[in-house]
C-alpha cells in the first residue's frame, strides 16, 4: 500500500495536516448527522449486509461480504501493528474531537476498509443510480472519520485501498452476477 510510505509515527506532513484540519475544523455538520453515516463502515454492518444479501438470494454476495469483512478487519489490525501511527491528538495541535475519542493506532482506518469492501463487492449487483448513492456514502464515511478526529487522510486512503483490494479478491473468488 503506497499510502503507508509517507506515514510517520511521530509527525504528519504539511499537505496531510492541511486536509485533515480543513475537514476536522472547517466543516460544520451536526454530529447527530455524521455519526450514523460513519457507522456504515462499522464491522457490525458486515453481517447485516450479508443478511440482506441472503434475504435477496445473493449467496455469493453474502459469502463475499462475510469472508471479505472478516479479512479486512483482521488485515487492518495487522497493518496497524506494521505501520505504527498514533491518533491525531497525539500528533497534531488543534484537533477537534467530535464524539468520543478513538483509541488505539490510526493507520489504517477499519471503517474505510469495511465500506470500501462493501462497495467493491456490491457494485456488480447494483443499478447505475444506486451505485452513485453507494459511492457518495463510501466517501462520506471516510470524510466522517476525519471530521470526528478519528483518522488522518492517509489512514482512510490506506483503509479504503485495503478494503478495495480484499473486495477485488472476493470478486475473483466468488465471481459476479450474470448480466441481465
Amino acid at each position: 500500500m503506497l499510502s503507508a510510505l509517507p506515514v510517520h509515527a511521530n509527525r504528519v506532513s504539511g499537505p496531510e495536516r492541511s486536509v485533515f484540519h480543513w475537514v476536522n475544523n472547517g466543516v460544520a455538520v451536526p454530529f447527530v448527522i455524521v455519526w450514523p453515516v460513519m457507522q456504515l463502515g462499522n464491522i457490525v454492518v458486515v453481517p447485516v449486509a450479508a443478511a440482506v444479501a441472503l434475504a435477496t438470494r445473493r449467496v455469493r454476495l453474502a459469502a463475499s461480504i462475510l469472508i471479505g469483512g472478516a479479512l479486512v478487519y483482521e488485515l487492518a489490525k495487522v497493518v496497524k501493528r506494521l505501520v505504527v501511527r498514533g491518533r491525531q491528538p497525539a500528533l497534531l495541535p488543534g484537533v477537534h474531537i467530535h464524539g468520543t475519542a478513538a483509541q488505539g493506532l490510526g493507520y489504517v482506518s477499519g471503517h474505510a476498509g469495511v465500506v470500501a469492501l462493501l462497495l467493491t463487492v456490491a457494485v456488480p449487483y447494483l443499478g447505475r443510480r444506486v451505485r452513485w448513492v453507494v459511492d457518495i456514502l463510501a466517501v462520506a464515511v471516510c470524510l466522517a472519520r476525519l471530521y470526528v478526529g478519528a483518522h488522518l487522510p492517509l489512514d482512510v486512503v490506506g483503509g479504503a485501498a485495503l478494503g478495495a483490494a480484499v473486495g477485488a479478491g472476493m470478486r475473483l473468488v466468488f465471481g459476479r452476477p450474470a448480466p441481465c
